[in-house]
This record gives C-alpha cells, sequence and structure tokens, in this order.
C-alpha cells in the first residue's frame, strides 16, 4: 500500500495534505487544504473520515487557523482560535475524537504563557504533529492486542471502514486483522458493502488487496447468513464513540450485525483508541447521530438507472448505537476489556492518558 499517511502537515505554504476518499478504488488523489474552513469541509464532505483520521484533521485545521491568524494581540489570537474550533467542531457530530483533538488543542494554547506568537504557532503545529504520530503507535498497540483474539484460521466480518484510511495510519478493527496477517496467521475477510456509501466495498476491500489479505465483499444484509451457518470465526468493528458504559456508536448496520453475532455465539469485538471513550455519556441514548443527506440513499443507480422511483423520500441515519450486553470485548491501546465495561472503561481511559501523555 502506498505509504502516505492519510492526514498529514505539509511546512511548505503550509497545508493540510490527505487522500480524498471519495475518488477511491478508482482514483488515488491527494487534495491540499489551505485554510481551517477547507479542512471542516472536507470532513463534512467525507474526503477525509474515521474517527482517529477526523481527530488529526481537525487538529491540523487547528494549526492551520492559527498560522494564518493576524491577530496582533494573543486575546485576538485566542479568539480567533475559538472561532475555527467551532467551525471544525460543526462538521461532523457524532465521533467525539473531533472535539477531544481540538479541546487537547485549546488545552496547550491556555497553558502556554507566552505572549509571543509565532511561538505559540509552531507549538501548535507541533501538539497536532504529535497527536498524529501518538494515533499511528496507538493503533499498531491495539492491533497486537486484539490479533492475540483471533485464532490461527480466522474468517472475519468487517463493518465499514478502519484501516489506515480511518486513521493516521495502520487502523483499528482492520488494523487488528492486518496484524494478524502480518504474523502469518490464515486470516479472511467477509467484507460488509456498508451501504449507503459503501466505505466496505470501494475502501476496505481496496486496502486488503493492498495488504495481500484475502476477501470477498458481500452484502450487509448476507451477514446474518455466513453467521448462522457457521462461516465466520469473529466480527470486527471500529467505533466512533463509546459511552461510559460501553454502548458504541458506529457506522449504520452495526447493530443488526452485533444481535446476528450474538444469535449465533459469535465473538464480537469493538476496537477502538481511549480516545474514543466518552466518559460524560452515561450510555449510548445520549450520543448524538448525525443524518445525513437523502440522496445519499436516494441517488444509488443500477445500470445507469436511479433504484428509487422519481420524488421518493428517504431517511439516512450515518450511525446506530449497539448495547454494550452484544459486545464481547472492546479492544483498545491500553489493553482488552471485558465485561462488565464502566470500570474498566474509565481506568483504560486514565492508562491512556498516562501511557501516552495526550492530555
Amino acid at each position: 500500500m502506498n505509504h502516505m499517511r492519510t492526514v498529514s502537515w505539509d511546512p511548505s505554504g503550509p497545508s493540510v495534505k490527505m487522500i480524498d476518499q471519495r475518488r477511491l478504488p478508482a482514483d488515488f488523489r491527494i487534495i491540499q487544504l489551505h485554510t481551517h474552513t477547507e479542512v471542516a469541509h472536507a470532513i463534512q464532505n467525507m474526503a477525509i473520515r474515521g474517527a482517529p483520521a477526523i481527530g488529526a484533521a481537525a487538529a491540523f485545521g487547528l494549526a492551520l487557523a492559527a498560522v494564518h491568524s493576524t491577530a496582533g494581540d494573543r486575546t485576538q489570537f485566542m479568539q480567533d482560535l475559538q472561532e475555527a474550533s467551532q467551525t471544525l467542531l460543526s462538521s461532523r457530530p457524532t465521533a467525539v475524537n473531533l472535539k477531544w483533538a481540538l479541546e487537547r488543542m485549546l488545552a496547550l494554547l491556555n497553558e502556554v504563557s507566552d505572549s509571543n506568537l509565532d511561538k505559540i504557532r509552531d507549538q501548535l503545529v507541533a501538539e497536532a504533529q504529535e497527536l498524529a504520530d501518538a494515533d499511528v503507535k496507538i493503533n499498531q498497540r491495539m492491533a497486537e492486542f486484539g490479533a492475540s483474539l483471533l485464532p490461527h484460521k480466522c474468517n472475519v466480518i468487517h463493518h465499514c471502514n478502519t484501516g489506515a484510511l480511518a486513521t493516521v495510519d495502520y487502523g483499528t478493527a482492520l488494523g487488528v486483522i492486518r496484524c494478524a496477517h502480518e504474523q502469518g496467521k490464515e486470516i479472511h475477510v467477509l467484507v460488509d458493502e456498508t451501504r449507503p456509501r459503501l466505505q466496505g466495498a470501494r475502501l476496505t476491500a481496496w486496502e486488503l488487496q493492498q495488504y495481500g489479505i484475502p476477501y470477498q465483499i458481500i452484502t450487509d444484509n448476507a451477514a446474518g447468513y455466513f453467521l448462522a451457518s457457521g462461516q465466520v470465526d469473529a466480527v470486527l468493528v471500529g467505533a466512533d464513540r463509546a459511552a461510559a458504559n460501553g454502548d458504541i456508536a458506529n457506522k449504520i448496520g452495526t447493530y443488526m450485525l452485533a444481535l446476528a453475532a450474538k444469535d449465533n455465539r459469535v465473538p464480537f469485538y469493538a476496537v477502538l483508541p481511549t480516545s474514543t471513550i466518552d466518559l460524560e455519556l452515561s450510555s449510548g441514548t445520549d450520543i448524538p447521530i448525525e443524518e445525513r443527506d437523502p440522496s445519499e440513499v436516494l441517488n444509488i443507480k443500477r445500470e445507469g438507472q436511479s433504484i428509487a422511483p422519481s420524488g421518493s423520500q428517504a431517511r439516512n441515519p450515518a450511525f446506530d448505537i449497539t448495547p454494550h450486553r452484544l459486545i464481547s470485548a472492546i479492544i483498545t491501546e491500553v489493553g482488552v476489556l471485558h465485561p462488565p465495561y464502566r470500570n474498566r472503561l474509565q481506568d483504560a481511559v486514565t492508562k491512556g492518558r498516562k501511557s501516552w501523555n495526550l492530555y
């Protein structure tokens, strides 16, 4: 696979470079964004997606806002960055990594007493870079913990895209699959298409092809058949936010997949960094669910013809909530967590902060 990171800082300019995920798999294209507003639009329009990748993009976006601020004093500079932070924060509501990354950047701003704005700018750029570098290490740690749960010969169902494209590099749930493959395990992946935006068929299949991991694409509604007929050893998904009790918000379709896995006694693993855990929310019912444009559902075509009658309406929630009772284990960078989750998630967040110095 191309070794370029999904999102990165380009000091010439400066700008933020990212892989345009709307064009894959047909076209591998890098876009360059020069303002925090452009970064916010890229997040909103899903040129970049995946909770950890969105977090890193937001941090770099705020660094751009710092570089471009024309403020003459610290007070105005702080105000400029607060406004930029709000613009970035409003780009997508469900993934908590976006808020977490911006809060981390603003916390640094509050800690720095220096009145030299150029020095502060440099520190913000360095902080965003450190956040991106830590994401890669975190993913590799999670992958090793997760790979240990998979048998030597393993058929996995995977939903959405959680690979290098969904992070700065390496991946969460797909990172586990990648690590197991690199360890010599015989991994085969059934790739949920993941409608309506088809992140599985477009992005996960493309990544697996780069890694040389055997896969087959299945329709989302075929997953139950494969689980019930004994053809699946594990289900692996990521998450955009986890509540304090272990409920997760993830790409729409995850809940039905978890129900089918539970009914057929197939382990269902959620793979997520501690930055995705939102201890302020007691359960998944408190997680805001993004509803996207109905055109994503209605504009799908088959043999050149629209699949829906003209004038049709649609609902398009981007995420659903999978209750903790359906989750066999939560895999994080500080270890594998088993139920009951509440205290263990709190401990994991504390360990994550200490381990990676992320706050």
